[in-house]
């Protein structure tokens, strides 16, 4: 029985979406995929359905109306997972920038190690980014670094996208108050985590610019994150913050 499954949004990724899910499928650990489609115009769904011919009860599609958010679309790939019977659920992007053979190496760190939340950090170690300019490099690495004193956790890499969840942490956290749509999602998350005391570990892996594509990347995702990282930690201080 498989007890893990992938969860890998796209929006317009009709160049990766074939290769990313060939890959995970060809690792020695099975894993399931759900991939999280928001209408991309370039008919990455599509693909998907055809590959599902392929890979019969173990490539998983949703798709939905519009473009909504990673936070959403994570979300409605956690409450998917969740209906289900998986112990492990993965963040991972289609973009080839998470390599899927680190996968394993996330689940053997929740599924043999201690680890209730194992994160792909690209900072535990260093830098480890690949075919970044500097500015973004700079950009990314300052912005783990202010989360971190902000908020108190523990975390180099505090916006990474790359992570294995147990499945009782996300039974435990209120997914429908979660706030935030863009990257700082996934601070939120790791906050939320964080404050149920659950045990989160980093693995130090290398991040990989996407080389097909384009990046979703904008200024309001930016902003998003700076400030709403301050109200975050603000309202937990009081008893009112819902976690």
């Amino acid at each position: 029985m498989v007890d893990a499954v992938v969860i890998i949004p796209t929006y317009n990724e009709i160049e990766n979406v074939e290769r990313i899910v060939k890959n995970v499928f060809s690792l020695q650990r099975n894993f399931h995929i759900l991939i999280v489609d928001d209408n991309s115009p370039d008919k990455t769904a599509d693909k998907v359905k055809g590959l599902q011919l392929e890979y019969k009860d173990a490539l998983f599609l949703m798709e939905r109306e519009e473009k909504s958010g990673l936070g959403t679309a994570y979300i409605a790939g956690f409450k998917w997972a969740l209906e289900r019977s998986y112990t492990y659920v993965f963040e991972m992007d289609a973009d080839f920038s998470h390599n899927p053979n680190d996968l394993i190496r996330l689940y053997n760190a929740c599924a043999k190690g201690s680890a209730d939340v194992a994160i792909g950090s690209r900072y535990v170690t260093g830098v480890n980014v690949v075919n970044w300019p500097m500015s973004r490099v700079l950009l990314s690495w300052g912005a783990s670094r202010y989360v971190r004193f902000i908020t108190g956790m523990d975390i180099h890499d505090t916006t990474a996208g790359f992570i294995c969840y147990k499945r009782e942490v996300l039974e435990k956290i209120n997914l429908n108050k979660i706030k935030f749509v863009g990257y700082a999602f996934q601070i939120e998350m790791k906050f939320k985590a964080y404050l149920l005391k659950f045990k989160i570990k980093e693995i130090p892996v290398i991040f990989t610019d996407r080389t097909r594509g384009t990046s979703k990347m904008s200024k309001g995702i930016i902003s998003e994150a700076v400030f709403g990282v301050v109200k975050m930690k603000i309202n937990s201080l009081f008893n009112s913050y819902e976690i």
